[in-house]
């Protein structure tokens, strides 16, 4: 933000409040990737840590939701000042939600503790990458203000989609294959839909980044590439596509 206002303090509001966020932000993307490391290498200490510390995500997002509202009352704002207001208070609920995602694969990987490393999902551990990387771009995205890198994020939530369905056909195909699989397929299949949720997540604060910038609403809306090259004269084809993994599986 690099707006300022005659009241100093008005300006040192707004700068802690987007502190408090990108805290809150930093928070949980180390707990997304944390839970997942916590799958991928059966650690129980680090997964139990990620249940522990989730009460701070909901105590920092109840704190900051509760400035959002002092600043309202108190300063009135208007224009782009009212809009990252409002998307701070959508932000943090959603924070919070990827937060208590993280938490669920934590709890699936302390049920899958005894179970050993080699595996039999490939695609999980592409998908897993490629959610961390969603949920960093647009945490990044709200840092600087970046369209273009918000934008990125909706396009390539579509790969993760695709590797979605993906874990779920090898998983079924697998438990057809062999039932005494069938109890650890199905683990690994919530730990698959929770990502896909928190990538859900990370669009829907990329589309939020995108109004408070510029104002104008994408969610609701079919986020093609010529829609977005349309509403924001981008190159449709400036995408980072997120990289394959080397192979290894759970």
């Amino acid at each position: 933000m690099q707006r300022s206002h005659i009241n100093t303090k008005y300006d040192e509001e707004l700068i802690l409040l987007k502190q408090k966020i990108l805290r809150m932000g930093e928070m949980v993307e180390n707990n997304v990737v944390s839970a997942i490391t916590s799958v991928m290498y059966r650690d129980p200490n680090l997964a139990q840590t990620i249940i522990d510390s989730d009460h701070q995500i909901n105590e920092l997002e109840v704190d900051t939701e509760e400035m959002c509202l002092r600043v309202i009352a108190l300063r009135q704002p208007a224009g782009r000042d009212l809009r990252f207001i409002s998307t701070a208070m959508k932000i943090i609920t959603t924070l919070e939600r990827m937060g208590d995602l993280a938490t669920n694969i934590a709890s699936r990987a302390l049920e899958m503790i005894e179970e050993p490393r080699s595996g039999v999902c490939f695609h999980l551990p592409i998908m897993a990458e490629a959610t961390e990387d969603l949920v960093h771009r647009s945490l990044e995205a709200f840092v600087n203000e970046d369209i273009d890198l918000a934008l990125g994020v909706c396009r390539d939530d579509t790969y993760v989609n695709e590797t979605y369905k993906k874990v779920i056909e090898e998983l079924l195909k697998l438990m057809g294959e062999k039932s005494i699989l069938i109890p650890r397929a199905m683990k690994i299949m919530f730990v698959a839909k929770y990502l896909e949720r928190i990538a859900d997540h990370a669009v829907h604060m990329s589309e939020m980044v995108v109004f408070m910038v510029a104002g104008k609403i994408i969610r609701h809306q079919e986020k093609t590439l010529d829609y977005l090259d349309k509403e924001f004269h981008k190159d449709p084809h400036a995408t980072s596509a997120a990289s394959p993994l080397k192979e290894k599986r759970v």
